[in-house]
């Protein structure tokens, strides 16, 4: 009895997979990829949904039943041809994410080159698609092999490994393999800012990635709390509900930019003295059903605020305002009229409310767009659109003019980059978060001789030039450029690529320095200046020195200890065995 119980419902399930298949009733989803840094959006994993409220919409028991049938080649390669067609057809910005089957590509009869001839058809480039491959289907038991690597690499397609962690196979592959995105699975990634274990993984994941120059997904990010602690760590990317769910239509590249790592110019006070949060205050509000006469006693309580919110569920759907509301009592039987109605009889739908992240400037530019009976008003402060308090915007404009001179205060006056005391902030901030970064140590060489020669006002032009080369060169969100004094730089990366930024920066350098010299010194090579013990010496061109350490936070206490083996990698650089660039071998003193 119990077996035909079960046989019943099974059959009914493949009949109805025949159907879905024979009619292609299957709906692309589109989950949005994200670059935690920045917010923008690169790219989508193409997911599958059957008919709508059927036993086969969700993938699991779709792909389940293909198995059991013996249709699962069939069903993967109708999935893969429809996300195309979808994605051809809307042509979102970025890269889409095809999920393959690894164990398929083994099977008797499995058509090659399928994907490139359809991408073809479709006139899709061929560097938008990367290829996902997982080992943590149920239906897949082959798991994932080098073979299957290589077929689409040798293809040329870029290659992303899912699910990193869920097996031994991946890891594997990691080693052997060039992968050009590797996914963090979701276990991992669940409740991080409170796993100190969990951190420890995905910090060895990231400098794994950026030694090998893979890109790393954290997938399953489903809390503010555990993007906050992703962003800290340095994770390049993001997939997860809080960030977008699976949707039929894509999203556009700027829909998660509110949730971007704010410009990293100071310690953890100062990045929360830069946002709504140091604004808010404790604010009453009523409810949509709460009388008139119950918002008027509040206002009387109250002085000080211009306006009281009115909450659906938590979030604010309006706003009473007192001048308002002392008018409509001042009319004759005014009073008696209202007071015992629902305050959601004359609120007011116009009203300003922020996030409490949002920057004050982003803030601020949002007043100015308000109208100007608004300007005055108290702003409404939430998260996640539950509301929090309020924030004055006499307290707003404060706190931007002391900011304004703070900033002015620390940044170098030469080249208005930030100086010494951001710099150090900075540096204890990562420290503190146990990030993984490493410090690129700036400085000219035959500079002295150059300012004896030519005088400081030039001498002052090459040191601008050389900030503004820097800032150009490490633009990242995720890199900060800070000029501690006379002609020494200092930029912190938090990414794998610092290399290559420092090659580019030294070669920019190498071609542009020539234009502050006089024709006849470019002639010969160089200067002739006074040495330091005196007597005349010949000076080279102006060259560059970039010293680089890769701290290790849990042995590094604070800034100090980074800058001074900043300042040896430095020296070793700029002899002529070690430098230009050098990486010291030393993560703490």
């Amino acid at each position: 009895m119990q077996s035909s119980l079960h046989t019943a419902p099974l059959a009914n399930e493949l009949s109805v997979l025949d159907s879905i298949i024979r009619d292609e009733n299957l709906t692309p989803y589109f989950q949005p990829i994200v670059d935690l840094q920045s917010g923008e959006v690169i790219g989508h994993e193409a997911l599958i949904r059957g008919p709508q409220d059927s036993a086969l919409q969700m993938p699991g028991p779709l792909f389940e039943a293909a198995l059991a049938e013996g249709t699962l080649a069939e069903l993967e390669l109708l999935c893969r041809r429809l996300a195309l067609e979808r994605f051809a057809e809307l042509r979102p910005a970025g890269l889409l994410f095809l999920n393959i089957n690894a164990s398929l590509l083994g099977l008797p009869g499995h058509p090659q080159g399928l994907t490139l001839e359809w991408l073809e058809q479709l006139q899709i480039p061929q560097a938008s698609i990367v290829i996902e491959l997982s080992e943590q289907h149920p239906f897949d038991h082959c798991g994932l092999t080098q073979t299957a690597v290589r077929h689409y690499q040798d293809m040329g397609f870029g290659i992303a490994i899912d699910d990193l962690g869920s097996g031994y196979s991946g890891l594997r592959l990691w080693s052997e393999l060039e992968p050009a995105y590797v996914k963090i699975d979701k276990h991992f990634v669940r409740g991080i800012d409170q796993d100190s274990v969990k951190r420890e993984f995905v910090k060895s994941i990231i400098n794994i990635g950026n030694s090998t120059r893979c890109r790393i997904v954290a997938e399953g990010i489903e809390t503010r709390g555990e993007l906050h602690a992703l962003q800290l760590l340095g994770v390049g990317f993001g997939q997860g509900f809080l960030l977008g769910k699976p949707q039929s239509l894509p999203v556009s590249a700027a829909a998660c930019r509110h949730i971007a790592m704010t410009s990293s110019r100071a310690s953890r006070d100062n990045e929360r003295a830069e946002t709504a949060a140091v604004l808010l205050r404790s604010a009453p509000a009523v409810a949509l059903d709460d009388k008139i006469d119950t918002a008027s006693v509040l206002l009387r309580q109250h002085p000080d605020l211009t306006l009281i919110p009115v909450l659906d569920e938590g979030q604010p759907v309006g706003v009473l305002r007192r001048q308002e509301l002392w008018e409509l009592y001042s009319s004759q039987y005014g009073r008696a009229l209202y007071e015992h109605r629902p305050v959601s009889h004359i609120m007011q739908r116009d009203f300003l409310a922020v996030e409490v992240g949002m920057p004050l400037e982003q803030v601020s530019h949002l007043l100015t767009e308000q109208e100007s009976s608004l300007v005055q008003q108290d702003i409404l402060i939430v998260q996640d659109g539950s509301y929090l308090g309020m924030g004055n915007i006499r307290d707003l404009l404060r706190t931007i003019t002391e900011l304004k001179i703070r900033t002015a205060r620390y940044a170098n006056p030469l080249t208005l980059l930030p100086g010494n005391v951001p710099v150090n902030e900075e540096l204890d901030r990562l420290l503190e978060g146990a990030c993984d970064f490493h410090v690129a140590y700036f400085d000219l060489n035959q500079f002295k001789a150059y300012n004896d020669r030519y005088g400081y006002a030039r001498g002052d032009r090459v040191i601008r030039h050389l900030g503004d080369l820097l800032a150009r060169h490490a633009s990242a969100p995720d890199t900060f450029v800070g000029h501690i004094g006379g002609d020494d730089f200092v930029v912190i990366f938090r990414h794998g690529l610092w290399r290559g930024a420092c090659e580019r920066i030294l070669e920019d350098f190498g071609h542009s320095v020539r234009e502050f010299y006089d024709p006849q010194h470019l002639k010969d090579g160089g200067i002739w200046a006074q040495g330091r013990e005196g007597g005349h010496q010949f000076h080279e061109l102006l060259g560059l020195a970039v010293g680089v350490v890769h701290p290790d936070p849990y042995r590094c206490p604070g800034f100090q200890e980074v800058g001074e083996l900043a300042a040896e990698a430095k020296k070793a650089a700029k002899t002529t065995r070690l430098g230009p660039l050098y990486l010291s071998p030393r993560r703490a003193l």
